[in-house]
């Protein structure tokens, strides 16, 4: 029976990745805040592993495991913990988590009104499909990341003849989900363009920006302690704070890194880890980058003082044109956090930042570009920089902050909830075709 309008929603999470793994932005800040407005949401995810591959200390695989995080409900089940270049560890990884949430996960999660299910991986899809024909239970897709596109280029295909055959393996399951979708929320206008040619129908799209958590990602003060202790003191620093792989390319971070060695103030910070951090470590030490300095994986609650270290905050992704429909969660990592922004992203990502007057843009996968642009900034006063920074932050506020996103999610929950918003989609059709 559909929820009334004033009743509390029993919504249900599906996703393979949750706090306290990074870039869950729709994870706990999302079910804090819809507690608050009349949700009672339960979480059903796996044991934190991302991105190291190994499962987090505090954690040991079992069968089933629930905590309460900040009051909300989280029930783990178990999967193969791995986020290695192996195409078959990755497989077993999603296949695993989609398995074990489909099977001993939805037998221990309560009735839910309407299940919010988080994309990437697609896998994610076969327990909301299977929660949708056992019990009825509607589901909004959020797709943060474009299947095929992001695993055919990630080169866990191989070759040719294999990677047309996983693009339609791939994208015949997509099809599944969202036919099977009540709605679709995107984060970007970009993403919302490509399911459109695909068959999508655009009512059925949702454009609800990413945010990311307010509470730790502000402005705070320069740690002048921390910055001695990583070397960056009396530096100008240009911070890029994420995931290291390969969709990043921080290859060329080196390469511009390299270009702007003769201005013996400017240091390059790269703060996080994944599969391509040993080999950019050999990279740097091989190029001899005396202004290269490498942090490791932080905590995430340690990342706001070394943001504020940052005169500039980089984003760069790899030159694919998909990418040019995404906005990479370190845009808003860098905006909340009041710092001007270099974006080597082409598309709605640069888009922003020269609406927001938050920073520079630069061509993706260029070190000449991103080398200038790092130069021009560095010319700039610190004055000018500041009022980027707060230019970025004001834009984030009025644009994608958690109250705005919240508030849109909220919503459309709700109207699933009640059977108002399911439009069939019609197929998926190659990019470009």
């Amino acid at each position: 029976m559909p929820a009334p309008d004033d009743a509390r929603l029993q919504t249900l999470f599906i996703t393979q990745w949750f706090d306290p793994e990074p870039g869950a932005l729709r994870g706990l800040p999302l079910a804090r805040w819809l507690m608050r407005r009349g949700h009672d949401v339960e979480v059903l995810t796996g044991f934190p592993n991302y991105p190291g591959g190994r499962v987090y200390d505090g954690y040991r695989q079992q069968f089933r495991q629930r905590e309460v995080m900040d009051g909300v409900p989280v029930v783990r089940v178990p999967l193969y913990p791995s986020h290695d270049r192996n195409p078959l560890a990755r497989v077993a990884n999603y296949a695993g988590f989609a398995l074990s949430a489909s099977t001993i996960g939805l037998a221990s999660v309560k009735r839910a009104d309407v299940a919010f299910v988080y994309h990437p991986p697609a896998t994610i899809g076969l327990p909301a499909v299977v929660l949708r024909a056992l019990r009825g239970t509607p589901y909004v897709l959020h797709i943060a990341d474009m299947w095929p596109e992001s695993v055919v280029e990630s080169g866990m295909a191989g070759g040719s003849r294999a990677r047309k055959w996983l693009e339609r393996a791939i994208a015949g399951w997509c099809n599944v989900i969202y036919r099977q979708a009540s709605a679709i929320t995107v984060l970007s206008p970009g993403f919302q363009r490509l399911l459109v040619e695909r068959g999508v129908p655009e009512e059925k799209i949702h454009i609800v920006y990413n945010w990311t958590d307010e509470e730790i990602f502000r402005p705070v003060a320069r740690d002048e302690a921390l910055a001695a202790k990583l070397g960056v003191a009396g530096k100008f620093v240009v911070c890029y704070a994420g995931n290291l792989g390969q969709f990043q390319a921080i290859d060329t971070v080196l390469d511009a890194a390299a270009l702007v060695a003769d201005q013996e103030d400017i240091v390059v910070l790269i703060a996080g880890t994944g599969q391509a951090e040993g080999d950019l470590r050999a990279r740097a030490e091989r190029m001899g980058l005396r202004n290269v300095v490498f942090t490791g994986r932080l905590p995430t609650n340690e990342m706001p003082a070394v943001n504020a270290l940052a005169d500039v905050q980089l984003v760069h992704l790899r030159d694919l044109p998909f990418f040019a429909a995404t906005v990479p969660s370190k845009t808003q990592v860098a905006l909340a956090s009041g710092r001007p922004v270099l974006m080597c992203v082409a598309g709605d990502a640069a888009t922003i930042i020269q609406h927001a007057g938050a920073g520079l843009t630069a061509p993706p996968e260029n070190a000449e570009a991103m080398a200038a642009a790092i130069r021009q900034l560095h010319n700039e006063s610190p004055e000018a920089r500041a009022a980027m920074g707060e230019r970025g932050r004001r834009y984030y506020l009025d644009h994608m902050g958690l109250d705005t996103g919240g508030h849109q999610m909220d919503q459309l929950l709700r109207r699933v909830a009640r059977g108002t918003s399911a439009v069939p989609a019609q197929g998926y059709r190659p990019m470009n075709s």
